[in-house]
This record gives structure tokens, sequence and C-alpha cells, in this order.
């Protein structure tokens, strides 16, 4: 069987944890077919992360030269241009904002069905794909009959392999070429932050419309920092300027599956609750017993935020 492709995020960065969790599914389907795992990397520093890929599965890395992170057009035209030279069977991209422009434009330049935010990635005469539609009212388990297939991967889905430092890969370097470098983006501006990424984090505290003003989310990070959490936020929040967009979650923003989601003062959409529905226990805080967020809530908390959260906090410091 053809090999199994790993796009690999934050090249000139720390790697993230779902560049792992790719790794070891496509190890998993690699294992299954005799196949090896290949690992594609962008930036000036990717060099520096093959021993890493390696001690997660990956066979081969492919170094993309290029001086920085390449737009999704970019990371779409060289992949195809790479996949037409050696046909992998199947491309797993991290699910985000950059890979929902990249991925559709790789899989219409392949000619390839596409499986976008999957949960599950099955190995067996087929591979099969699991995706959560609806919210997750719906279970999608399919295949396809393609010789090479997209998929894009939900952080936190997939477990993470076991490190083998033993391991160690190929590294080739693929040169951009001059359509990828037109496109390449110059720098990327980030909020600085010492808290964990949202998308990887285990413990989310996240602030809604009942946050009433930017004040309000410093009641939010005192909990998250109590806690070591990330920070998120309802799109109404950051509709009104109170939080950056990075920390939008939802249908809208990002998807989170962390052990434990606090939502405070969220009335709980079907378009936030697609992008945290995942989370395995959710803690709802609201002081109206009619908000929507208690109907998919583990606990709930019918109070004001500005009391209960403070109060949280302090008992979680007391712990401590």
């Amino acid at each position: 069987m053809a090999d199994m492709w790993v796009g690999v995020n934050g090249a000139d960065e720390a790697l993230r944890q779902v560049n792992a969790e790719m790794l070891g599914g496509a190890r998993a389907l690699a294992d299954q077919a005799a196949a090896q795992v290949v690992a594609i990397v962008w930036g000036a520093s990717a060099a520096g992360h093959a021993k890493a890929l390696a001690s997660w599965g990956a066979d081969r890395v492919v170094i993309v030269e290029s001086e920085a992170a390449p737009a999704p057009e970019a990371v779409a035209r060289t992949l195809a241009r790479l996949a037409a030279e050696s046909a992998p069977a199947v491309v797993l991209l991290a699910d985000g904002a950059e890979s929902r422009v990249a991925a559709p434009l790789l899989a219409e330049a392949l000619d390839a069905p596409l499986f976008s935010d999957v949960v599950d990635i099955e190995a067996g005469d087929e591979v099969f794909f699991t995706r959560l539609p609806y919210t997750a009212k719906v279970i999608e388990r399919a295949t396809a009959a393609a010789p090479t297939v997209v998929a894009t991967v939900r952080p936190k889905a997939l477990p993470v392999p076991e490190v083998d430092a033993s391991r160690t890969a190929e590294v080739i370097a693929a040169p951009a070429d001059a359509a990828d470098l037109a496109r390449i983006v110059q720098s990327v501006a980030r909020a600085a932050s010492e808290r964990v990424d949202l998308a990887e984090a285990d413990i989310v505290v996240a602030g809604g419309r009942g946050c009433k003003g930017p004040e309000g989310f410093a009641v939010i990070e005192s909990l998250a920092d109590a806690l070591g959490a990330a920070v998120g936020a309802s799109r109404p929040a950051v509709d009104e300027g109170w939080i950056d967009i990075q920390y939008q979650v939802g249908q809208t923003g990002k998807t989170v599956a962390p052990s434990l989601y606090i939502a405070c003062g969220i009335s709980g959409s079907i378009q936030h609750m697609a992008g945290m529905g995942a989370s395995k226990c959710v803690v709802a805080i609201n002081k109206d017993p009619e908000a929507e967020i208690f109907a998919g809530a583990d606990y709930g908390i019918v109070a004001d935020l500005f009391e209960a959260v403070p109060l949280l906090g302090a008992a979680v410091r007391e712990r401590k």
C-alpha cells in the first residue's frame, strides 16, 4: 500500500501535540499496510524537529525549505506537487482554520475525497474515518475507494503514541517552488501568553456574554491561572471586543476536547457546543437556570459568575 503522509504544524515553534497524535494514527495505518509514514514540515527550523517526528513514528521527514510559515494555499500546492510524484494513500492535516482552507484545495487538486474533523481512524482492509457531525448528534464512520484520501484530524481526538527515542528517519529536502514563495506569510502576529495552547489544553475556562466586558475576563483568567488552564470565549464575547478572536471556541472558532471545560456566563448556543461538545466533563456556571448550556453540562452551578468563579479559584489555590 502507498505511504501515509502527515502535514506537520508549527515548524518554527515547539511542535504541537496534535502532530504526535496524527503520526501515531498514521503509524497504525502504515503498520497494518506494510507502508511508511512520511512527515512533511515547513520552515527554517524544520530540520530540528526531525528527531522528534521520528520518535513519534515517522520513517521519512520531508523538509520544505522556506523562511517563514506558508499560507494555506501554498501548503495545498506543495502537498499536491509532492503527491503527484508519490501518490500517498492518506494525507492527514490538523483540523483548524488553516487546514480548512488547505485541505479542500488539496483534495480538489488530487481529485481525492475529503473527511474533515476526524476523531478516529481505523486500520484494516479499508481505512475508516469517524466523524461527529451535527454537534456530535450523529456518529459517521466512512471510507472511500480512492487512491488518495485527505483528512483533517481534530486535536486531542487520537491517542498520543509512546515515544521511541531509538527510531530514526530519513530526512529529505524539498525546495519550495516559485508559486509557493509568492504566497508565503512573512510574519504571524500572536498575543503573547504563557498559558497552554487552547486547542491542546487539558482544562479550559471559558467566558461568554455573562462576563459583561473585558474586566469580566480577568475573573476567568484568574481561575485559569489557578488551574493551569487555557482561556476560551464564546463568539458574542469576541464580537463585543472583550477578548481576542484567537480564544474563540465554537463552530466559527476553535474546536477543543479537554478533560474539563468550565463554561462561565455562556448561554450554550448550538454553535458554541459544536466547538466544545467533545469535552469529557463540562461544568456550567450561569445565573439563568434555563440556560441551554445546562443541558450539555455534567455539573451545573446556578450562580452569578462574579461570585462563583472567585470562590472556585480560592478553593483551588487552597487545595494546592
